[in-house]
């Protein structure tokens, strides 16, 4: 099938399908006019590859882990390769859960604000107060 119509049944683009034959995760034939063909099975091939990017997967650790795909078999150096993103993502989630309470901190102050978060709000010097300080 060419380009456009694994585009078609596997609801990707056509420039992220040439982005994946880049990075070496998919690959196809060329006619003799250049035009890309791509076997049936490249449907389901694509799909898996979009998991993989749904699960936080960047295309290096897919191009690694396609071909223990293809076998049934991760050895041990793929396994850590995935823990390791697994922890990244973990480590993400955490930055994000900080900013979030962060992030309410500064919901809660602009609807309730207070004198300590905002200058706005502090006592002003009255007119014709003149003592020094």
């Amino acid at each position: 099938m060419r380009i456009g119509e694994l585009a078609g049944k596997s609801g990707v683009s056509t420039r992220a399908l040439r982005y994946y034959e880049e990075q070496g995760i998919l690959s196809s034939e060329r006619t003799p006019s250049g035009q890309r063909l791509y076997a049936d099975s490249a449907v389901d091939r694509v799909r898996l590859i979009q998991q993989f990017y749904a699960a936080g997967l960047g295309s290096r650790t897919i191009a690694t882990i396609l071909p223990c795909v293809d076998s049934g078999y991760a050895g041990p150096e793929v396994i850590e390769i995935l823990r390791a993103d697994r922890a990244r993502i973990t480590a993400s989630i955490a930055e994000l859960e900080e900013a979030g309470r962060k992030l309410d901190r500064v919901i809660e102050h602009a609807v309730r604000p207070d004198p300590e978060h905002c200058p706005a709000l502090r006592e002003q010097p009255t007119v014709g107060n003149t003592a020094s300080v």
